[in-house]
């Protein structure tokens, strides 16, 4: 617009105040609903006009609509002060000790946008209100610790050992709810997840108040960032979804102070612009906090736009610059570049010019964006608030490109931080860095109780039980304990699904499931739930179905229980975490129960469940169309073979592998029982396939063996003669070592044991255990792992076989007596058969049969011409290539 010359200047002018008349009498909503009805008759007239989804480079909020803070302004800017000081000076104390790290700068940038929150916004659950939820940017950590000291719910020795945790009595680096499980809610460290997950929470919570399950009334979500953490996919991905579900009760705080770890956000643009235009245009209140109140003189005198303009032409590059200088170069490299600018300025000295303040750093811009997002309904808000990273820093890093890696301040620069927030201590004491405290009847110590009292008491106390959950007992599945019957055939999948239409019609846990799918329910054959159970929607269903007239119709429904995220898994997994830690952030336990292609679990949102590890989640993660070979057809990037070493890595994920569904029945309501009775905080990770094969009867006192991680499903003849072997298997691969131990009967008179291996993890882990406590009482009579106890007085060679990589049943080898063999699938997925597939990765019955016979050659029970013979009479190729380097 700018470069177009002005054809008619009288005629702008006739405009501009018309326009400046609709302000002024009827305000900015009445000019923007004509503007709107401009722009809409010139587009319908044919005129190409784009669209810009940027407003100007200032302050969203006028001054004169600010709202005023009613809290004592000076006494908090004393408490901010010492939280400042204290953040710093745990972290300067523990590197001179222990070098063990920790970050200064983001917290001093984003100190004010904290502190308002605790004394105005925040509130804490009481009897009047649910609580408010805020995801803490993860490296501003030790101002939140800082201020707790304050308060008086840390003690200096907490303070003394940041990052030093082994001995307990520690802090934890960043937000980690496993390692303080009273303190922290969520984990956000990791950057982009925390934005995605509150941005589901906020969903989740608008679900419970739907159902009826929790009063959400005034209850909202602050998610605080950084802008250069904006670059995660996870960070904007899902911004539409929260305009979309009108989710006003999420508020996004972005630190925009400029800088990622190492340099610039933005050195050649602007990041406040560019984050505006996204998240305008995803239908977001856009709340722009930029300019501190000292500007607010000279936009004021700004009548013709000069200085706007200006701002609009720095880039984040030259901001960072000028807060890197003094005033002296702001005034010739920012306001030198017009005369208009500089006479602007002309009375004000070098220090008034270095005091002109950004946003971010201002209380009462930062309190009345607040007040504004707090208030606003139908919409998500933004506030993009403009900060120096390291403020306060000085020459030790304020707003350098190295100040995310300071650790360290000398004595010029601590001297600097102390004047410059009025602190009292002395010069022989500067070096000590002593922390700062209120006594227990001085005016900061009584404002900060009074203001937390207001808010429903001091924020730092996570809920770590709700109410427990009567768990219906395992006769309750019994139409899946059962065999399947003569000529019926199921796959692990129908029965996870018979499992929750059970759990589903319950009376005392039904409500509080929560089945969630990112998509292809059918394909799960979780339609029949469609119907009975509705699939949640914030407006109910506003269309009439395409399948209206069948039985099991797409059904919206406001109090539907499903959740449907589409083709979003971490969306899907931010739901379900939500829900996995409703226990501790509304008060109420709910079960949910993820479904998805395995394939696209831990390999594609690991680092999600990671963090739900971290945060005590309670609930069933399933993998579906599990294993390398069971998904026919489908190839490479669907076939999963790794996800149950995954799943091995993270210490609380209880997982398993089940074949039949008798075991998936025991395994769920086992489960239940440790997180929703017990309150343990696990959660599961269950693979179930779709291949269908007749399920049999439960064996008698199967169900301890069934949770430790195997049982003898089939045991041979007890007198018969001939070499003995054990076969291990699990899922599908299980039936085929049935298959084999039949083949080494009938054709080589070898006598097989069958082992169902539901988990070769919980095996492993429960081996290690027993193990060290061995190691540990030398004295005592050694116990007995699972493994050792099964197969310790059973004679032959062991052969395990899986539908996953050979790693998976791998991992149990130390504890195996005697001769240990394993088959896997290791290397890349492809499309055929299952018969073909499992034929190439070599784990079918003939594969297993080889290894029996091999492994009982190895030890003189057979021939090797036996086991040659075996090669050729299965058709085996024994110059084929290894699946792993095809």
């Amino acid at each position: 617009m700018e470069s177009q010359p002005d054809i008619d200047p009288q005629e702008t002018q006739e405009w501009l105040e018309a326009l400046e008349s609709v302000l002024v009498n009827e305000g900015p909503e009445r000019a923007h609903f004509l503007l709107g009805k401009l722009v809409e008759k010139a587009r319908r007239s044919g005129a190409y006009l784009p669209y810009s989804a940027n407003t100007a480079y200032i302050n969203t909020i006028p001054t004169g609509k600010e709202a005023r803070s009613p809290g004592d302004n000076a006494i908090e800017h004393r408490i901010r002060s010492y939280v400042r000081w204290n953040a710093m000076a745990m972290v300067l104390k523990a590197n001179r000790s222990t070098n063990v790290g920790g970050h200064i700068a983001s917290f001093a940038s984003a100190a004010t946008l904290y502190d308002i929150g605790y004394n105005h916004f925040w509130h804490s659950p009481s009897e009047s209100h649910g609580g408010d939820l805020v995801y803490v940017q993860g490296h501003s950590s030790p101002g939140v610790y800082a201020y707790a000291f304050l308060a008086g719910e840390l003690t200096e020795d907490q303070l003394n050992n940041f990052r030093q945790e082994a001995s307990g009595n520690g802090l934890s680096s960043y937000p980690h709810p496993w390692l303080m499980p009273s303190f922290w809610q969520f984990p956000t460290v990791s950057m982009g997840l925390g934005p995605i997950m509150a941005l589901y929470q906020a969903r989740f919570m608008k679900y419970l108040g739907s159902r009826g399950l929790v009063n959400t009334d005034g209850r909202k979500i602050w998610a605080f960032m950084g802008d250069g953490e904006m670059d995660e996919p996870e960070s904007l991905g899902a911004i539409t979804l929260a305009s979309r579900e009108k989710l006003d009760n999420l508020i996004f705080v972005v630190n925009c102070n400029l800088q990622r770890l190492d340099g610039p956000v933005r050195g050649n643009g602007k990041i406040i612009q560019e984050l505006e235009a996204a998240f305008r245009g995803a239908g977001w209140n856009v709340i722009k906090v930029i300019w501190g109140s000292y500007w607010d003189p000279l936009l004021a005198k700004d009548t013709k736009g000069l200085l706007q303009k200006r701002m609009m032409e720095c880039v984040d590059g030259e901001y960072q610059n000028f807060k890197a200088r003094d005033g002296a170069y702001v005034r010739k490299h920012f306001f030198g570049k017009y005369p208009e600018l500089l006479e602007m300025v002309a009375t004000m000295s070098d220090d008034d010019i270095w005091r002109l303040n950004r946003g971010g750093h201002d209380p009462h811009k930062v309190y009345a964006a607040y007040a504004d997002a707090v208030k606003h309904k139908g919409q998500p808000t933004v506030i993009l608030a403009k900060t120096i990273k390291g403020y306060g820093m000085g020459e030790s890093g304020e707003a350098q490109n190295i100040t995310h890696q300071q650790k360290k301040m000398g004595t010029t620069s601590l001297k600097a931080f102390r004047d410059r927030f009025g602190l009292e201590i002395p010069d022989d004491k500067i070096d000590e860095v002593p922390y700062l405290t209120f006594d227990k009847d001085s005016p900061e110590y009584i404002y900060m109780c009074e203001r937390r009292e207001v808010l429903g008491g001091f924020y730092h106390r996570r809920k770590r039980q709700a109410e427990p959950l009567e768990v219906p007992p395992l006769s309750a599945f019994e139409s899946v304990l059962k065999a399947s019957g003569e000529g019926r055939e199921s796959s692990t999948t129908m029965a996870y699904v018979r499992i929750l239409n059970i759990l589903a019609k319950d009376k005392q846990i039904g409500k509080h499931i929560v089945p969630i799918v990112a998509d292809e329910s059918r394909t799960f054959g979780m339609e029949g739930m469609f119907r009975q159970l509705g699939i949640w929607s914030s407006v109910g269903q506003l269309y009439t179905p395409q399948d209206a007239e069948q039985l099991m119709y797409y059904k919206e429904d406001k109090h539907g229980q499903i959740l449907q995220e589409g083709i979003n898994e971490a969306g899907a997994l931010s739901s379900w975490i939500a829900a996995a830690t409703a226990y501790s952030t509304h008060g109420i336990q709910m079960i949910p129960f993820f479904i998805f292609y395995s394939m696209f679990g831990f390999q594609r949102v690991g680092d999600l469940i990671w963090a739900a590890g971290d945060m005590r989640c309670r609930g069933f993660l399933l993998g579906g169309t599990a294993g390398r070979t069971t998904l026919n057809g489908e190839g490479l990037q669907h076939e999963d073979g790794h996800s149950h070493i995954v799943a091995s890595t993270i210490p609380n994920c209880v997982s398993y592998d089940p074949t039949f569904s008798y075991e998936l029945a025991v395994i769920i309501q086992d489960g239940l029982r440790r997180m929703c009775q017990n309150q343990e905080d696990v959660f599961y990770y269950i693979t179930v396939m779709n291949e269908n094969y007749p399920h049999p009867e439960i064996p008698k006192g199967a169900e301890q063996s069934i949770l430790k991680g195997m049982y003898l499903f089939r045991e041979a003849a007890k007198r018969s003669k001939g070499p003995h072997v054990q076969l291990l298997g699990s899922g599908t691969i299980l039936r085929e070592a049935i298959a084999a131990a039949d083949i080494l009967k009938r054709d080589y008179d070898v006598n097989a044991d069958i082992w169902s291996v539901t988990s070769f993890t919980e095996l492993r882990r429960e081996a290690l255990r027993i193990h060290r406590w061995n190691m540990l009482h030398p004295e005592k009579k050694a116990k007995v792992s699972h493994i050792e106890d099964c197969l310790g007085r059973r004679g032959g060679p062991v052969i395990a076989a899986t539908d996953y990589m050979k790693t998976y049943a791998d991992q149990i080898r130390e504890f195996v007596p005697g001769s240990y063999r394993v088959l896997g699938t290791d290397g890349f997925g492809r499309s055929d058969t299952r018969e073909k597939l499992r034929q190439f990765f070599e784990v079918d019955r003939n594969y297993i049969t080889v290894a029996a016979l091999k492994a009982l050659a190895d030890e003189g029970k057979v021939s090797a011409k036996t086991v040659t013979q075996a090669i050729k009479q299965l058709g085996i190729n024994p110059e084929k290539s290894d699946p792993v380097t095809l």
